[in-house]
């Protein structure tokens, strides 16, 4: 059974990518000052995310939605981000955004709507 789900990643994948592609949101536009500001924000923040996974492209759409400039770190075939984002993080499963904060501070949020939200409420108005 796992060897057919694979395959069925392996055949879908390249379908959900161009999906992904040809359905990109149009980007917040944001004057200079204001998106160099929320650009050096996006630094504190990375996504760990599997390319092909649905939940993790509802993510990648909101911060191309946004026009944040995220690092995007990938956990399915990086076994170092892999192993980060089950150590630090506490659990394998993505999309996961990882938040430092000033006082260098960590936070994992691991569900997409939370990431969403959060997204939204502190860069949509940005």
């Amino acid at each position: 059974m796992k060897y057919f789900f694979k395959l069925v990643r392996l055949i879908l994948g390249p379908f959900v990518l161009l999906h992904e592609q040809m359905t990109k949101p149009k980007g917040l536009v944001r004057s200079a000052a204001d998106q160099a500001r929320v650009d050096a924000e996006c630094r504190q923040l990375a996504l760990y995310q599997f390319r092909t996974c649905p939940f993790s492209i509802k993510v990648r759409q909101e911060l191309r939605r946004l026009a944040l400039k995220v690092e995007l770190r990938d956990a399915q075939h990086s076994t170092e981000n892999r192993q980060a984002l089950l150590t630090q993080g506490g659990s394998s499963k993505v999309p996961c955004l990882r938040i430092t904060d000033e006082e260098n501070k960590t936070r994992w949020l691991y569900d997409s709507r939370e990431i969403i939200a959060y997204l939204q409420q502190r860069f949509a108005a940005a």
